[in-house]
């Protein structure tokens, strides 16, 4: 067995998009690795029979990111293969082209383009398709100009990319730049006619949208707005024939993440945030054929609706809830876990999966579930499910269990307060020696309503390959638990706080071969303001290593995507109501304090948090005297760690730790 090296991550395979063919006889999906040589990541699909149990690439072109299927053997994708279209693209000209290809053998071949950057698409015969498309409201039109006209006007677009008109909140978004009086539009595509018509309009944003049946109704789910975008979304009703458009939205203040039909209703999943703000567990709802709704999930189902199980080896888009006959199949986290479930009209709920893990994403058709899933130490392979039994399919990423030394995770509980437990675990380091001393590195989630579980996490187990105890939990804050438990509302830095700093005690009294001289702390987002948090308040920590983080709320609030709504839900106000309140709960105010030696790692377009975040942090440690490095990451975003260039994330991880190496070794 090999020791897990920095650079092994490279080498790893991503699974994302997980189809049924519409006869089941095939799996399609999107497997994603990385070019270290050229800093990207190559996406193609592949396909497993399910008769032969073998699976086979189906495209080469290294840029199939989705695909849908037009029959049983007939795949669409989009992709810019053609140098003029590449060239096209390159200029400024909305453009997506469209390729055929058989999974019955020949080579794929373009069969349409439109003139829109297109993010969804759906057909509904051959002759027509429903379809999202950015459509930016300041940007010229170039449908129905000749030759010379399209030309000015593509100068004219390049010559205005030195300039930046803001006029609206949010005017950027991370992962997608800037946004200003950019909309997710829904339009109809005639393939003969060449006809594009738009079905929403300038204003209004297209979240999702979902077909009946027999595809002559649309179920869509949109947030319109006009200089200030508000928490919340409305539900709308199309009729594709009669091209009409109704909005059902049943409350005002209302927001919904996810609409299907069931049979002939509609089931839609959503919070009115009431009780616990913008992080609010969902339910699910019923609009019957009379038009009225009423609530299908039980009471005491309060766990969230999505998976967020923390790993930093996925890339790629994944369904994980989705309508198939008389059910809605959703995953939900629970504890340290996410699980597949269903649910009828009637709100019965069914766990369908029972094994430990993370549900990366699922498909399900007539009753058969697959599923892309992490299980014990494996990293993503897939999986298919049977009466609660799981067989794996796939053995893309078995080298790493097989032949690189990894470190099982030992889970410790403590309680807290009274009747309220915390879990965490400790990974020894590989090749562990109980008469030896060892450095610790105490490793926070986001979120901060996501969970760590028992998965493969890449950072930590090279840590432990390098002689580190990594220890790790999930305050109160987390996920998994119910929405009071995640409930840090006017709360941060308070018991959540305590929580980590109590559970770093207990991992020290029951792992003493742990040197409490040499710990380190590291986390990212709301782990990077935990961890600026935590310099300013204790001494105990040697090293620090603060990732994509925020040290204040004032400045937090008017400068990211989401500050002005999160911070003002979770903070309890805006700097004009209370700024002696933000200011109070922001980790600058007590950056006097701080003496621990203090990495940060920001990337320059992350919007979530913007860098003037680490900045401001850095520049007031630096100003006191203390050892401080900042490592700015340009072309990069709040997803660094997870999906950013393959020699960035090489370089991030070397820099941690480096310096965890330089303070605690």
């Amino acid at each position: 067995m090999e020791n897990l090296r920095l650079d092994d991550f490279t080498k790893y395979k991503f699974l994302s998009g997980l189809k049924y063919s519409p006869d089941k006889a095939k799996l399609a999906f999107v497997l994603h690795e990385m070019n270290v040589d050229e800093n990207k990541y190559l996406s193609n699909i592949y396909i497993y029979h399910k008769e032969k149990d073998k699976y086979l690439k189906l495209t080469s072109g290294d840029s199939e990111n989705n695909f849908l299927f037009k029959d049983d053997n007939t795949l669409l994708f989009p992709a810019l293969r053609d140098k003029k279209d590449k060239s096209r693209k390159e200029k400024g000209e909305d453009l997506t082209c469209y390729y055929e290809i058989s999974l019955l053998g020949g080579e794929a071949n373009k069969v349409f383009e439109i003139p829109l950057n297109v993010t969804k698409i759906e057909m509904l015969d051959e002759d027509n398709f429903i379809l999202t498309a950015l459509y930016d409201y300041n940007k010229p039109k170039l449908e129905g100009l000749n030759e010379d006209e399209k030309e000015k006007a593509l100068k004219q677009m390049a010559e205005e990319k030195d300039y930046q008109i803001i006029d609206e909140i949010p005017f950027w978004f991370n992962g997608q730049g800037f946004t200003n009086k950019q909309r997710n539009r829904l339009y109809i595509y005639n393939i003969k006619e060449n006809l594009i018509t738009p079905i929403t309009d300038e204003f209004t944003n297209v979240e999702s949208f979902k077909l009946d049946q027999d595809k002559s109704k649309a179920i869509i789910i949109a947030n319109s707005f006009i200089d200030k975008m508000y928490v919340k979304s409305d539900l709308y009703l199309y009729h594709i024939k009669e091209k009409s458009i109704k909005k059902i939205t049943h409350d005002n203040h209302f927001s919904y993440s996810y609409a299907d039909f069931l049979e002939d209703e509609i089931i839609f999943v959503g919070t009115h945030m009431e009780n616990y703000g913008i992080n609010e567990n969902n339910h699910i709802y019923i609009i019957d054929k009379k038009g009225n709704t009423k609530v299908i999930s039980p009471k005491d189902f309060d766990y969230s609706l999505w998976n967020s199980v923390g790993a930093d080896i996925r890339y790629g888009n994944n369904t994980t809830m989705k309508v198939d006959k008389k059910y809605l199949y959703f995953t939900t986290t629970e504890y340290n876990s996410s699980y597949i479930n269903r649910i009828d009209r009637t709100g019965n709920i069914e766990k369908l999966t029972i094994e430990k893990g993370s549900v990366d994403g699922f498909d399900v058709l007539d009753g058969e579930i697959s599923f892309i899933g992490l299980r014990e130490l494996k990293l993503q392979e897939l999986y298919k499910l049977e009466n609660y039994k799981e067989k794996q399919l796939t053995q893309f990423n078995q080298w790493v269990v097989n032949e690189k030394k990894l470190s099982t995770p030992e889970r410790i509980t403590f309680e807290t307060e009274k009747g309220i437990t915390i879990e965490g675990w400790v990974l020894k380091p590989v090749n562990f020696n109980e008469n030896k001393k060892y450095p610790g590195i105490l490793d926070i989630h986001g979120g901060p309503k996501t969970v760590y579980g028992e998965v493969f996490f890449h950072e930590m187990q090279y840590w432990a390959n390098e002689g580190y105890v990594v220890f790790f939990c999930n305050p109160r804050g987390s996920d998994g638990r119910g929405d009071e438990f995640a409930d840090l509302i006017d709360k941060y830095g308070t018991i959540d706080y305590e929580d980590i700093m109590k559970f770093t005690d207990v991992v020290l009294e029951n792992y003493t071969f742990i040197d409490e001289d040499r710990l380190g702390v590291t986390g990212g987002s709301y782990g990077g303001f935990m961890t600026n948090w935590i310099i300013g308040h204790t001494n105990r920590f040697k090293a620090a290593a603060s990732q994509r983080s925020i040290s204040n709320w004032v400045s937090k609030f008017g400068t990211t995507d989401i500050g002005y709504f999160f911070v003002e839900d979770q903070q309890g106000s805006t700097p004009w109501e209370d700024v002696d309140k933000l200011w109070f709960y922001s980790p600058l105010k007590y950056a006097h304090k701080v003496m621990t030696p203090t990495l940060f790692i920001h990337s320059e377009e992350d919007y979530r948090c913007w860098m003037a975040e680490a900045i401001q942090m850095f520049t007031a440690l630096k100003f006191h005297g203390v050892e401080s490095r900042l490592c700015l990451f340009k072309g990069e975003n709040h997803e660094l760690s997870r999906s950013g260039k393959p020699k960035h994330r090489i370089r991030r991880l070397k820099e941690i730790t480096d310096w965890f190496d330089r303070y605690l070794k």
